[in-house]
């Protein structure tokens, strides 16, 4: 799992019966964007919630490394051992989808089958990665300088998601506070570099499944792009922008459980 002194991610299991699920949230959220969806998915699965890193319960490394996306997915392995797993399903949103289908790409002999939304940060043109690689640091130090008010100027922090259910808007407001600086400053410059799986994606070798919000038009090529190189990827499409889990729940939670309950 990496260097011994570097603690792991914060996770949670919740009540379900079935294989185990991890779901893995997006920038600045937390395991509370899935709330609209445990209790639906827990009668075909055992949901599993993990905080990056800096985010939510998680704590925040001083070091780099851990926040590489391939250091992520040693680090979720380890706690599929400790869940005595041999395999299991894994499911990202957004930023999470990085991490989840690095760790599928990574790990396919214990993964039963994958599921991702919509996710710049994952399908990123190698262009668009040099130029992270470009800012990475500069960008990093704005926020390690400016704090929480840094964060709560980036458009994608809870507080401007005000198109959410109330519930789920209020517990990603609430867990937004206990947001570590340091940790994100960290991400933005470590994580944020190695999130592309874009060129990766035709070793896919497991059943995936993207839920695609389709009122997201700048994703639209993206999707085209992973239909048209990623094996075994089955795309279903719902209405809702970004927020495809919270926005859609309903429909989010249908074609999950169908997914799981089918591999």
């Amino acid at each position: 799992m990496g260097e011994k002194s570097v603690p792991q991610p914060h996770w949670e299991v919740h009540d379900g019966t079935g294989p185990y699920l991890l779901l893995i949230h997006g920038f600045l959220s937390s395991g509370a964007q899935w709330l609209p969806n445990i209790e639906a998915l827990g009668d075909v699965c055992r949901p599993v919630t993990l905080e990056l890193y800096g985010h939510g319960q998680s704590p925040s490394p001083t070091a780099l490394t851990p926040y590489q996306t391939p250091r992520y997915a040693e680090a979720i392995d380890g706690i599929r051992e400790q869940l005595d797993a041999d395999s299991w399903f894994v499911c990202g949103y957004s930023l999470g989808a990085a991490v989840s289908i690095r760790y599928a790409l990574d790990y396919p002999h214990r993964v039963r089958g994958h599921i991702f939304t919509n996710s710049a940060s994952a399908f990123a043109e190698r262009r668009l990665g040099d130029a992270w690689r470009a800012n990475a640091r500069a960008s990093a130090e704005r926020i390690r300088v400016g704090g929480k008010a840094a964060l709560e100027n980036i458009a994608v922090h809870p507080k401007r998601a005000k198109r959410l259910p109330r519930d789920v808007y209020e517990a990603l407001v609430a867990d937004a506070e206990r947001i570590d600086p340091a940790g994100i400053a960290n991400a933005m410059e470590s994580m944020m570099p190695t999130a592309s799986v874009r060129d990766e994606l035709r070793h896919n070798s497991k059943p995936a499944l993207l839920v695609c919000g389709r009122f997201e038009k700048r994703f639209a090529p993206h999707r085209a792009h992973a239909q048209a190189v990623m094996p075994h990827l089955e795309v279903v499409d719902v209405d809702s922008g970004h927020a495809v889990n919270m926005a859609a729940a309903d429909a989010f939670n249908a074609h999950v459980a169908a997914f799981i309950s089918a591999h």
